[in-house]
């Protein structure tokens, strides 16, 4: 939080953040700069955030400072949703199936931010998104999937039930090769992990029913999760016993 600190009282001192931002945004390059869009988040405005948004896919490509920018404004939603401004759900959802994948994790992050003062308010909105396209189903899953929100165990079992249904639904895919398919299958190859941790009593009964699916992707999904070393900290005996039973 220091660094977010003291890009707050930088942001303060500037007038024109887009020179700034992109500046700093450590773009091109495999991280970008995730303290300093939480601080433009936590002190910007609804103008601001709608102003940065407008650098589109088509102005902002991918992995260039320009995309920097909208990172921060689909990011800064999140304040407008705890403010009371439900509207943006909306274009979050949009934003969702943003082809740029940092944008697309700025919604997740954002529907964070929201659930951390309205989460079940926020599991409401995903429990409709989740019947949505592949990529708003991976920001569901993203979104919900964060230890900081999986506190109450009645809240963590509606969330193993959006993510049960979330699995299922890989069954029906078709384009399994489309980008939405991949977005999709690699959230899912985590966000199993963090929920069953959340409340392992349910959680573990309902991962270990997809350990029989015959669908390779599924089969992949619940693999990756087994690796997970948060699943091994809560239980390695359970995990190394799926571990075996699907290598069988």
């Amino acid at each position: 939080m220091k660094k977010v600190q003291a890009y707050i009282e930088k942001l303060k001192s500037i007038e024109n953040w887009d020179t700034y931002l992109m500046q700093e945004s450590g773009l091109p390059g495999p991280r970008g700069n995730i303290e300093l869009a939480q601080a433009v988040a936590e002190i910007g405005n609804e103008e601001k955030f709608l102003l940065l948004l407008n650098f589109t896919p088509e102005k902002a490509p991918v992995n260039t400072p320009q995309e920097f920018l909208a990172f921060c404004g689909a990011l800064g939603l999140g304040k407008l949703l705890v403010e009371g401004k439900k509207e943006y759900l909306e274009k979050l959802r949009l934003l969702a199936s943003d082809p740029r994948w940092r944008t697309r994790e700025a919604v997740a992050m954002a529907l964070q931010i929201y659930g951390e003062r309205y989460m079940e308010e926020l599991i409401k909105e995903m429990e409709e998104w989740s019947g949505g396209n592949e990529y708003e189903k991976r920001a569901v899953a993203a979104a919900l999937c964060e230890p900081k929100l999986l506190k109450q165990k009645e809240q963590i079992s509606k969330v193993l039930r959006i993510l049960d249904n979330i699995t299922s639904s890989i069954n029906k895919s078709k384009d399994r090769k489309s980008e939405g398919f991949k977005a999709l299958k690699k959230g899912l190859a985590y966000c199993w992990s963090v929920a069953v941790v959340g409340y392992p009593d349910e959680g573990k009964k309902i991962f270990e029913k997809w350990t029989s699916c015959t669908d390779k992707d599924i089969n992949w999904i619940i693999k990756e999760n087994l690796k997970k070393e948060r699943l091994k900290r809560m239980d390695q005996e359970w995990v190394e016993y799926w571990k075996q039973k699907m290598i069988n």
